[in-house]
């Protein structure tokens, strides 16, 4: 089982004519709503600091993406916790008001790509400055947008001293909770029962309220696999047979290629794995997706379901966004092959 990747990807690439958006285009989310998909994208000049924003792009298919603005639409703050960049947004809608999780730094990482694998330019900082900003950990925040064109920030969702993203809300509440995945860095080894970075859930009464709430362990990678490092990829998605929920594993602590597999998750307890796909589903293979600024990668930050039809909206070797499809119907069939008893 694999998504069948659109013939005319990359449908997102670098914008010559923008500096802000002239080396990366990624990571996107993507909403459909009333006949529109509203896709927010990574995007990020040739700056020596990288400083990363969002772009926005709307379709009426699902391929053909139009750029609604020759500006950001969203970008970092001028003084404030995410005042480095913001990047991998993933939407939801809850009544009138879109979603939006985002990771961000304080400080721009830099050119990350000339340094070894997940290393980010620090700032100059005394012995007292906290471990968020001395380490300019990668934290996630919430805002909210009516129209896509006016954006609040909510504030941070995920502890200040984790490197804690791939944060990604559920589009409905479960038993009358909000539930959130995230992917703490820093919960590996023995205390934890993992031995690698590993998807989590928590769930909660308040939408920006998840510090005082324990986390429980929802997926750990595979040793010697395609999957030992994972994390979240796309907002869940409700189904006759469960939530569907698509995740990105990589081997060997991230060296490696960013591949993408799918679980099915119980309805009434989203802890519980129905089932898992066995080989990834979509994974780096056309040039595109080889050649970049992370070379081998495919990572999926937005899905929709239009007409049965799900559609998987992906970012490239940390520079295109591609899209891959599939009935939903085969996935689901394909996953219950591998429904636990």
């Amino acid at each position: 089982m694999k998504l069948t990747k659109y013939e005319g990807n990359p449908i997102l690439s670098p914008c010559p004519d923008h500096p802000w958006e002239n080396l990366v285009t990624c990571n996107p989310g993507v909403i459909y709503d009333n006949g529109t998909f509203y896709m927010l994208y990574r995007a990020a000049g040739n700056d020596e600091d990288h400083v990363i924003r969002m772009g926005l792009a709307t379709s009426r298919d699902g391929f053909h993406f139009q750029r609604a603005s020759d500006q950001p639409v969203f970008g970092p703050s001028e003084d404030g916790p995410d005042s480095g960049c913001v990047e991998d947004p993933r939407i939801v809608k809850f009544g009138g008001t879109f979603y939006i999780t985002y990771a961000y730094r304080p400080y721009a990482p830099g050119q990350y790509w000339t340094f070894p694998h997940d290393v980010v330019r620090l700032p100059k900082v005394d012995s007292y400055a906290p471990k968020a900003w001395a380490q300019s950990l990668g934290n996630t925040g919430l805002a909210m947008t009516p129209d896509f064109k006016h954006f609040r920030r909510l504030g941070r969702l995920t502890s200040p001293v984790l490197d804690d993203r791939d944060v990604i809300l559920f589009p409905e509440k479960v038993h009358g909770k909000f539930v959130l995945l995230h992917r703490p860095k820093e919960y590996v080894g023995a205390k934890y029962g993992v031995d690698f970075p590993s998807i989590w859930m928590k769930f909660s009464e308040d939408m920006l309220e998840w510090e005082n709430q324990p986390s429980h362990l929802l997926l750990t990678g595979r040793p010697d696999s395609w999957e030992e490092k994972i994390g979240g990829s796309t907002p869940p998605i409700l189904t006759d047979e469960g939530w569907l929920m698509l995740y990105h594993g990589v081997a060997d602590g991230g060296v490696a290629h960013y591949s993408v597999g799918a679980v099915l998750l119980d309805r009434d307890n989203p802890l519980k794995v129905l089932a898992r796909t066995p080989e990834p589903i979509l994974e780096p293979e056309f040039p595109y997706e080889t050649d970049g600024f992370y070379n081998g990668c495919v990572f999926p930050t937005g899905n929709v379901v239009v007409d049965g039809i799900l559609y998987v909206y992906y970012g490239c070797a940390d520079k295109y966004v591609g899209v891959a499809t599939c009935p939903l119907a085969d996935l689901l069939d394909f996953l219950k092959k591998f429904k636990k008893v």
